[in-house]
């Protein structure tokens, strides 16, 4: 006989548009249950800042107790949050199916989304989150906004403090132009039609980081798997609506879910497979979409027919073999294994991906890197982003790779900021995992 929680760890669906959903009430009656549960345990006091500031609002109560917390210290949680998932996927011993039915994270959103009802989030914080519209004006002014963006912009990164809260002292990415979907229209790679993989077909869904601020990591996947003899197309319809997940504004993730599976399922049923350049889209699109939209055929097909960059290079392998010309990189790597990576449950592929370079010397870190999205480089959050992340910075430092590499751009440049602050640390070339293989192949259409 099965014990009464036996079996994998799964998630409900969002009951997003039920109107108790967003009722505050029953929202922080339901966090007491959950919070009195998380301090009994203590599980998760290192993952992130959300727990820590639970458990001390708890410990410097009066009681020692939660019932010493007053309910509108509660937000405080919410906000240091990042919706890693990484206690919800790596710790939480407490999670669905078991009787206590834990989903933090989830948790942590259901308040959000009630506060972005009731209209809560600034108008900065709206328009952070608006990535496309960022981008294309970004892509168009990227001379003027790569300058006024540096950090070391003495003259404009106190305004941009002041009017969209985000701490001068951030790295922040730049803007490249022309964006990855133009110039992969016009310099695809010639693809090898006698490679071990020809046959297959990728639909290389751009995801808004790739398309406007790190083109090169679409050129390195498109340059592996042309070599490799997969067929590309690019597309990037709209962003996966990650960054409004994170705000809470769930009608919208909702409505562009909708419409890219739409877009994209008349392209899976003519063979292709849909690669997402970057882990946090990849999660959208397999896992946080499905449990949005639970009945939208076109989402659920979309899921099902998703993955993850690194994912779908270590299945080339697997299944077919790589192309031959891989050769050793020189100096080694120090590979973070990203958050959103690692809660598609789908093991640490991009590990899978760089170990497959003769002769590899990959130290592999699995602490977070604090930066979170857009949480991280806000004023009052970067700070804590940058103590969250120091475990990752001190590992990568101690290591003295020549490479620092993450599936997750902004955890790589998060990553580096943290060795700054470490006397005497060598500072590694930032890398993505697809461009160090795209260099190990001799591919040299990238930013190494």
């Amino acid at each position: 006989m099965a014990e009464p929680n036996s079996g994998a760890p799964f998630r409900h669906t969002i009951d997003w548009q039920n109107p108790d959903f967003y009722n505050l009430e029953k929202i922080e009656t339901e966090m007491e249950r959950v919070f009195d549960i998380c301090h009994g345990c203590r599980r998760c006091f290192n993952l992130c800042e959300s727990f820590p500031t639970l458990f001390d609002m708890i410990d410097a109560s009066e009681s020692g107790e939660l019932d010493g917390v007053p309910k509108e210290k509660y937000k405080d949680v919410v906000d240091d949050c990042t919706l890693c998932d990484m206690c919800f996927m790596t710790k939480c011993p407490y999670v669905p199916p078991h009787e206590f039915n834990l989903d933090f994270p989830h948790l942590m959103l259901r308040y959000r989304a009630a506060e972005f009802a009731k209209d809560v989030p600034s108008f900065a914080d709206r328009e952070l989150v608006e990535t496309d519209r960022n981008g294309k004006l970004g892509a168009v002014l990227s001379p003027l906004m790569n300058w006024a963006s540096d950090r070391h912009n003495g003259l404009t990164r106190p305004i941009m403090e002041a009017v969209a809260g985000i701490d001068r002292n951030a790295d922040l990415p730049k803007f490249e132009s022309p964006t990855f979907v133009a110039s992969a229209a016009k310099d695809a790679p010639v693809r090898d039609a006698t490679a071990p993989a020809a046959g297959r077909k990728a639909l290389l869904y751009a995801t808004c980081f790739v398309n406007y601020n790190n083109t090169s990591i679409g050129r390195a996947a498109q340059a592996v798997l042309a070599k490799n003899g997969v067929e590309t197309k690019v597309v990037h319809p709209e962003c996966c609506g990650m960054p409004q997940l994170e705000l809470g504004d769930l009608k919208d993730v909702a409505a562009r879910a909708a419409r890219v599976a739409a877009y994209m399922r008349p392209q899976i049923e003519e063979g292709y497979r849909v690669v997402a350049l970057i882990p946090s889209c990849a999660l959208m699109l397999k896992f946080e979409w499905p449990l949005i939209l639970p009945d939208n055929e076109d989402v659920a097909f979309l899921a099902k027919n998703t993955s993850d960059l690194s994912e779908y290079v270590v299945d080339i392998a697997k299944k077919e073999g790589l192309a031959s010309g891989l050769k050793p990189l020189e100096g080694g790597v120090t590979l973070h294994l990203a958050c959103h990576a690692r809660a598609q449950n789908m093991g640490q592929k991009g590990t899978e991906m760089l170990r497959l370079i003769p002769e590899p010397d990959v130290a592999v870190v699995e602490r977070c890197s604090g930066h979170g999205g857009s949480w991280g480089v806000k004023k009052g959050n970067f700070e804590k982003a940058l103590k969250v992340g120091k475990p990752a910075a001190r590992q990568a430092a101690k290591n003295a790779k020549a490479y620092v590499a993450s599936e997750c751009p902004l955890a790589a440049m998060h990553i580096l900021q943290g060795v700054e602050t470490i006397e005497g640390a060598a500072k590694p070339t930032k890398a993505h995992p697809i461009e160090l293989l795209a260099k190990a192949y001799g591919l040299t259409d990238t930013s190494l």
